[in-house]
């Protein structure tokens, strides 16, 4: 049961700018995501991949390395069952490593938690989180 005002509130998707649109698909596709729907074309062309749960990431062409008004984000993190796994096959499609797998007890509350988390840097320097709650 959601505690959200606004009915039916949930995440639908995160968009990011790519200097090079066909490698980030490839590299995403290499993640197991699939595509949803794609439109436009050449310097236009965005599509839409499904993180497998009903979340997705947004692509933009034509993102060049400069950031828009609204900055960047700090990471994107996507729910695993394996993250050494998805850790692993990041790296095989290009990723660069941050930080390895780890497993962290969080001082957190209202009950404490443990989590499994990696970090790689994707195509184009967005940094992606491997998380699952162990």
């Amino acid at each position: 049961m959601s505690n959200s005002i606004i009915k039916g509130l949930g995440f639908h998707h995160i968009g990011l700018k790519c200097a090079d649109l066909a490698r980030s698909e490839t590299f995403y596709r290499a993640l197991g995501l699939t595509e949803v729907v794609r439109w436009g074309e050449g310097e236009g062309a965005v599509v839409m991949y499904d993180l497998g749960d009903g979340g997705r990431i947004e692509l933009f062409a034509n993102g060049g390395d400069e950031y828009s008004a609204n900055g960047k984000w700090i990471h994107f993190a996507m729910y695993v069952d394996d993250v050494d796994t998805a850790y692993e096959t990041a790296l095989s499609a290009g990723a660069q490593s941050l930080k390895p797998p780890k497993t962290v007890d969080l001082d957190s509350s209202p009950e404490k938690i443990c989590i499994r988390v990696a970090f790689v840097k994707g195509p184009d320097g967005e940094e992606l989180e491997f998380f699952k709650q162990v």
